[in-house]
């Protein structure tokens, strides 16, 4: 009799496991990316998975705990995005232009997740607070070292946070292009007050750094 190996078939299993909550959130993904995600249902989820309904509850107690796992996803990609890159830049305005400039390249590689992230932070409060946590700091001491600006952090914050959701959203529905980046990046940086050069020099900044860090052929924010 061949010895069975518990240790691979535990290994088998939880393979399988994992491409099938996979599955069921690459579904979830798909469907949230066009409708509210309160407004999704176990049946119709399964569906777009291929999977049994029993199936989705061994993986997720219901559908906030898979919305959970969806929003938890989706803040990993943005550290991973982000964070590599981000913490070796000294610059706070250079930062925020990279950070606006790295989601507009994932955005227009991958307009369901645009859709998605779009939909996700302005309805799913654990998404939108992470995107406001990463900014915060690096606004913060831009508007700090604008003394004369009228503008509130507060408010500054809503002007790049609505800007970059504004801009994902029409991306996910088709209506923007690339030639549209870096427009949308001189957006942001006019809704904080940031005079005309400064905008131009850190753009020219931001493509510096993406041709350095890009490890496939990129296009370049600016020339």
């Amino acid at each position: 009799m061949a010895k069975i190996n518990l240790e691979r078939r535990a290994e088998i299993g939880a393979e399988k496991r994992a491409r099938t909550r996979a599955q069921i959130l690459a579904a979830a993904n798909a469907l949230f990316a066009k409708r509210p995600w309160d407004s999704v249902t176990v049946d119709e989820l399964v569906s777009e998975a291929g999977v049994a309904k029993g199936t989705f509850y061994i993986h997720f107690n219901d559908m906030h705990a898979l919305t959970a796992a969806v929003a938890d996803d989706l803040i990993k990609t943005f550290d991973e995005m982000l964070q590599p890159h981000r913490l070796s830049i000294d610059d706070p305005l250079v930062r925020i232009a990279f950070g606006c400039d790295a989601f507009l390249e994932k955005a227009l590689d991958d307009p369901d997740w645009a859709s998605l992230v779009a939909r996700m932070a302005r309805y799913y409060p654990a998404v939108g607070e992470s995107a406001r946590r990463r900014l915060s700091e690096d606004l913060e001491r831009v508007l700090d070292a604008a003394p004369h600006s009228d503008l509130s952090f507060a408010l500054g914050l809503e002007a790049v946070l609505g800007v970059v959701l504004q801009v994902l959203a029409a991306i996910g529905e088709g209506r923007l292009s690339p030639g549209d980046r870096q427009p949308a990046i001189r957006s942001v940086l006019h809704a904080i007050g940031i005079e005309k050069s400064q905008v131009t020099s850190t753009l020219v900044q931001v493509a510096r750094i993406a041709r350095a860090t890009c490890t496939a052929p990129c296009a370049a924010t600016a020339d």
